[in-house]
C-alpha cells in the first residue's frame, strides 16, 4: 500500500480514536450492564461457560450500534460528502473507521472473558490462543454487518432499533441466552442461520481448548464479515453514504 494511502488511514484512524475518547458512554455500558446480568445468569443456570459466552455475544451485538455509529456520524453531522471530496478512497476511510472500532470491541470481549474467569468462574482449558482467535473472528463479523448498517440506515433511531432487535434475535435463537439443547426443537431448526449460534459454539469450544470445534464456526463468521464489508464498500463506492440520502 503507498505510503499516502497509510498516512491517510492512520490521520483517520486517530480522528477516529478522538471521537471515541470523547463519548465511551457505549463501552462503559456494555462492559457494566453483562457483567451484572452475569452474576445473576451464574446463579440461575450454574454454568459459567453458557453465562460468559452467552452474555458476552448478546452485548458484542449492541456494540455494533457503535460499529454502525461510526460511519453514520459523518453522514448526520453532513461531513461525508466532504470526506469523500477528498483524496482517500472509500476503502481508505472504511479502514479508518473499522481500525479504533474493531481494538474497541476486542477490548470489550477481552474485559468481560477476563471478568467471567475471575468472578464467575469459567475455567479455560488449554492454551489462550484458541480464544483470542474466536474472539477476533468474531469482532471481524460485527465489524462488517456494522459497517454494512452504516450505509443502510438513514437515523440513529432506526440504528438502535435494528440493533436491538438483532441483539435479543440473534441471542435467543443462537443459544446465547439459554444452552442449545434446552431450546425447542423449532428454534435449534434455525438456530444456525442466527449469527449468534455460530460465535457462542466458537467461543465454547476455545473455552474448552477444542481448536476444531471452534475453526468451523471461525471460517463462517470471517466469511460474513468479508461479504457484509464488501457491500458496504460497494454501497458506499456507489454514493449511498450521501447526506441528501438521509
Amino acid at each position: 500500500m503507498p505510503r499516502d494511502a497509510l498516512h491517510r488511514i492512520a490521520v483517520l484512524a486517530a480522528h477516529n480514536v478522538l471521537l471515541r475518547r470523547r463519548d465511551p458512554a457505549h463501552l462503559i455500558s456494555y462492559l457494566v450492564m453483562p457483567m451484572v446480568l452475569m452474576l445473576v445468569f451464574k446463579s440461575m443456570l450454574g454454568e459459567p461457560v453458557q453465562v460468559v459466552t452467552g452474555l458476552l455475544v448478546m452485548f458484542s451485538v449492541l456494540s455494533m450500534a457503535d460499529v454502525a455509529g461510526a460511519g453514520l456520524a459523518e453522514r448526520t453531522w453532513h461531513t461525508w460528502d466532504r470526506l469523500r471530496a477528498t483524496r482517500a478512497g472509500v476503502a481508505e476511510i472504511m479502514l479508518g473507521k473499522a481500525v479504533p472500532v474493531f481494538a474497541v470491541l476486542v477490548l470489550q470481549q477481552s474485559v468481560l472473558l477476563a471478568y467471567g474467569i475471575v468472578a464467575v468462574g469459567m475455567r479455560p482449558a488449554g492454551p489462550v490462543w484458541p480464544l483470542a482467535l474466536a474472539v477476533a473472528a468474531w469482532c471481524f463479523a460485527l465489524l462488517g454487518v456494522g459497517t454494512a448498517l452504516a450505509g443502510v440506515v438513514r437515523s440513529q433511531g432506526e440504528l438502535s432499533t435494528l440493533c436491538n432487535i438483532a441483539a435479543l434475535s440473534v441471542s435467543a435463537l443462537g443459544g446465547a441466552l439459554v444452552p442449545y439443547s434446552m431450546m425447542p426443537s423449532w428454534a435449534q431448526a434455525i438456530a444456525p442461520v442466527s449469527p449468534g449460534y455460530w460465535a457462542t459454539t466458537m467461543l465454547q469450544a476455545a473455552v474448552r481448548g477444542d481448536v476444531a470445534g471452534a475453526a468451523g464456526p471461525a471460517a463462517v463468521l470471517v466469511g460474513l464479515g468479508l461479504v457484509a464489508g464488501a457491500f458496504a464498500w460497494w454501497r458506499f463506492g456507489k454514493g449511498w453514504g450521501r447526506n441528501s440520502l438521509l
